[in-house]
């Protein structure tokens, strides 16, 4: 009986699949279109089919990456066409494919079709895929596949929110040059907006744990999905292991309270190592030497935090909460050569850094 209602429905996606291209083929002909132009109307019926077992094809989703390349207005029906698509469909197989169409623009979007993916809704709202309650008990496949869906709709918007918070997507292509620069803007940032960055990139860790245990791992939708999930397992890994790095050289500059969040995300981290390692196993070599540096961090972290709490109040050292990692403290009032201190213990021997009081630098956003 299962067998014959994954047939039925398999042949009914297809006549849909058939009949929404034909619709769409025509209107492209005539010059009309249902909100996204036309160009892209077809290539995103194409890419977001209803056959369960096949991922989209790049074809289709270097097509719709296309209008990334045009205007803003254009970049914005396609990603209002794509998420309206993704909300209507009470398909799994549809549903996920529109996912990875939306993953596939994180990776390999130009900025303003990333920019539109960002920024959507206009309303703005944590869970903005809200398929939180996404099911499709048509088959077995079909309710097991909805479980990933749930679960890479969460996963996308960490992903999203990680990006907002680091100010850049963490996984594109067009984001290299940030990237290329982190290491050295890190060290410009203040205690506080390290941390965040920290704690946001061990949510998405997190998240990535609670990937589904399935019995489908070997069909190709599902593939393509943890194909994505592993390349971005290995940039917020090296963006994790920058940050790790920064807080080792800022133990003679962290307050108390900074220390305590600064162990609880790593301790935090740590929870995850064997089941990361279960996850990705061909690439646990690569990252040995992280999870030491890890430890090693926190061990660090601990021994001064015991130092600060058995030391007389008379012979703590007090660092602010508002104290600046980037700078020793507000910048003074005074001629164009006032000077600026860093409190990055890595970059104590430049002493001072000298910035003109007129000019002013902003966090990396």
């Amino acid at each position: 009986m299962g067998r014959r209602a994954a047939k039925l429905k398999d042949l009914l996606g297809t006549m849909k699949d058939k009949a929404a291209q034909g619709k769409a083929a025509l209107l492209h002909s005539s010059g009309q279109g249902d909100g996204c132009p036309p160009s892209f109307h077809l290539p995103l019926l194409r890419a977001t089919t209803h056959d369960p077992l096949a991922p989209p094809k790049p074809k289709h989703l270097d097509l719709l990456l296309s209008a990334g390349h045009s205007s803003r207005a254009t970049a914005s029906l396609l990603v209002l066409a794509l998420m309206d698509r993704l909300q209507s469909t009470r398909d799994a197989s549809v549903a996920a494919k529109c996912l990875i169409a939306v993953h596939h623009i994180v990776h390999r979007g130009s900025f303003i079709l990333q920019d539109q993916l960002s920024v959507y809704p206009a309303t703005g709202g944590r869970n903005y895929l809200n398929l939180s309650k996404f099911r499709d008990e048509t088959t077995p496949f079909m309710w097991e596949l909805s479980s990933w869906v749930r679960w890479y709709a969460r996963y996308l918007e960490n992903l999203l929110s990680t990006s907002r918070v680091l100010g850049y997507f963490l996984c594109s292509a067009s984001s290299t040059l940030e990237k290329e620069r982190t290491e050295e803007n890190v060290s410009t940032f203040t205690n506080s907006d390290l941390l965040k960055e920290l704690d946001s990139l061990v949510d998405l860790i997190e998240e990535t744990c609670k990937i589904p245990d399935s019995l489908y791992r070997d069909n190709q939708l599902i593939r393509a999905v943890t194909g994505f999930v592993s390349e971005d397992y290995l940039s917020a890994m090296e963006a994790i292991s920058i940050r790790v790095r920064e807080s080792g050289h800022r133990l003679s500059c962290l307050s108390f309270g900074h220390s305590v969040e600064l162990v609880c995300a790593l301790r935090r981290l740590e929870r995850f190592e064997e089941r990361l390692s279960a996850l990705f196993s061909h690439k646990t070599v690569a990252f040995e030497g992280f999870w030491i540096s890890v430890a090693e961090t926190r061990a660090k972290l601990e021994s001064w935090r015991e130092v600060q709490s058995a030391s007389p109040p008379s012979e703590k050292r007090r660092v602010g909460v508002s104290e600046s990692a980037r700078f020793g403290g507000r910048v003074p009032m005074g001629s164009a050569g006032d000077s600026l201190k860093f409190s990055s213990g890595r970059l104590a021997g430049l002493t001072r850094y000298h910035l003109p009081i007129h000019e002013s630098v902003e966090p990396f956003a």
